[in-house]
């Protein structure tokens, strides 16, 4: 079976798609678990592929209706209940906060914060367990919940849908290439929601922190380990990061040797390069070019010089140096990668007559980059929207990769190569800012700051050539 076959059998049914958007729309509103969950990002996947079967659109949003109502009733029933101990429970025992802002926010609105609060996200997960807690009259609440349910599922599954009913209208798209890019999707999806997971369960209050902490406690060298990754001195140890390194580690050295052992180009890689032929389209070949020039050496100063020079003008620099370390340090190791592997590109413009395919140097370079950024931004920011930095990240690391597709010039497996690379890199720039303390990066021009990269990225592209 092939990776084709494998991903049209893997597509879920109407009636899986359905309950899948019925128990995002719950989760998200469950008190506790939808405080961690990216309900927006699955629920638009979802429906997205339900647009793309032509699922009726008013059975996607009544599941969404139903989800919605289910978890803030679920939520409800445990304020009532378990009025006492619900402030004792993960992950409101770590980020009391959460039932402050919820409770002054019921107090301003009344009956009516449980209407508001689901469109609220900060409070979303909160209010109705709130409302349970204040004991509000059962009927007042189920009410506002049928209410602003009802309100809440269109705009909560329309967008996706349409985007997925609109997908199969795009000029120029092969039926051939729609598996690829589902699954592409679905990998990407699948991953970011595991780091994000992991990424809670690696804090002090998760449940591999925990059993971590218990399996080095019971053994002398595990105690002097644990205080070497960090945990001298009264300070929480990376251990999310180290485990991202060690695996993200482990997969490029797998995947380099996959690369190796062939040769020349994956089966895989062949038939997608076959397949982006028949994608091409003057309007793509200039998005990917635009994105080739952000992405190359003169790219990434633009981007990056507004932000050096304030750091350096606030003599903050060890900000600037862990920055400009790690894209030092990348570019470095895609010069030495490419140099040894030797791998001939699928196409080799003029520019790029003297550099090797593999890995994507504009891939590892992105992962970096906005990697360290999204981190710099998740540490200003409450734990419960951070992965929202994280997800801006992907946003624009994957377009960017896609863009040396388009223009023909890597392999797919050059893509996951690159990515694996920047990965251990970022991780190893975050490891070296963890060793110890820092100040906070705030107070920061970010609207100055981030429109003048902006300015000085369609400069790049306007005036100067590839680097």
């Amino acid at each position: 079976m092939n990776l084709v076959d494998l991903l049209q059998q893997l597509t879920p049914s109407p009636a899986m798609l359905l309950l899948l958007t019925a128990l995002i729309a719950m989760v998200e509103s469950l008190a506790l678990v939808g405080l961690l969950v990216p309900g927006v990002v699955l629920i638009t996947a979802v429906a997205s592929m339900a647009g793309h079967q032509e699922l009726a659109v008013a059975a996607m949003i009544a599941a969404a209706f139903i989800g919605a109502v289910i978890g803030d009733g679920l939520s409800f029933w445990l304020g009532h209940t378990q009025r006492e101990r619900v402030t004792g429970m993960w992950p409101l025992s770590r980020y009391p906060e959460w039932i402050a802002q919820g409770a002054r926010f019921f107090h301003r609105h009344g009956a009516l914060s449980v209407f508001f609060g689901r469109f609220v996200g900060p409070v979303r997960p909160v209010i109705p367990m709130i409302a349970g807690m204040m004991h509000m009259p059962p009927r007042r609440f189920t009410l506002a919940n049928l209410a602003s349910a009802a309100l809440w599922a269109p705009a909560y599954v329309l967008p996706g849908y349409l985007l997925g009913r609109t997908w199969q209208r795009l000029p120029g798209v092969p039926e051939a290439l729609e598996p690829w890019l589902v699954g592409l999707g679905a990998v990407v999806v699948a991953l970011a929601l595991i780091f994000s997971w992991l990424r809670h369960q690696t804090h002090h209050d998760g449940l591999i922190y925990r059993a971590m902490i218990d399996l080095l406690r019971r053994h002398p060298r595990g105690r002097r380990l644990w205080r070497a990754l960090g945990r001298a001195r009264g300070r929480e140890a990376p251990l999310g990061t180290w485990l991202l390194l060690l695996t993200s580690l482990t997969a490029l050295s797998a995947w380099t040797l996959v690369v190796l052992h062939h040769g020349g180009p994956l089966p895989m890689d062949q038939r997608l390069d076959g397949l982006m032929d028949e994608l091409a389209t003057p309007w793509l070949a200039t998005f990917a070019d635009t994105l080739a020039r952000l992405g190359d050496l003169y790219g990434v100063i633009a981007l990056v010089l507004p932000w050096g020079l304030w750091w350096l003008l606030r003599g903050r620099l060890d900000a600037f140096a862990h920055l400009v370390g790690g894209l030092v340090g990348i570019a470095a190791l895609n010069t030495l990668s490419k140099a040894l592997i030797g791998r001939v590109r699928p196409d080799t413009p003029l520019h790029l007559a003297d550099s090797f395919s593999y890995p994507s140097a504009h891939t590892s370079t992105a992962v970096v980059l906005y990697g360290l950024a999204a981190a710099f931004i998740a540490r200003e920011l409450p734990l419960a929207r951070r992965f929202w930095a994280y997800w801006g990240a992907i946003a624009i690391i994957v377009p960017m990769a896609l863009s040396r597709l388009v223009l023909g010039v890597h392999w797919l497996s050059d893509l996951i190569g690159g990515t694996l690379l920047g990965l251990v890199v970022c991780t190893l720039v975050q490891l070296a800012w963890q060793r110890r303390p820092h100040r906070t990066l705030r107070p920061c021009p970010w609207l100055a700051l981030g429109t003048a990269s902006l300015a000085l990225a369609a400069a790049r592209v306007a005036w100067l050539g590839p680097a």
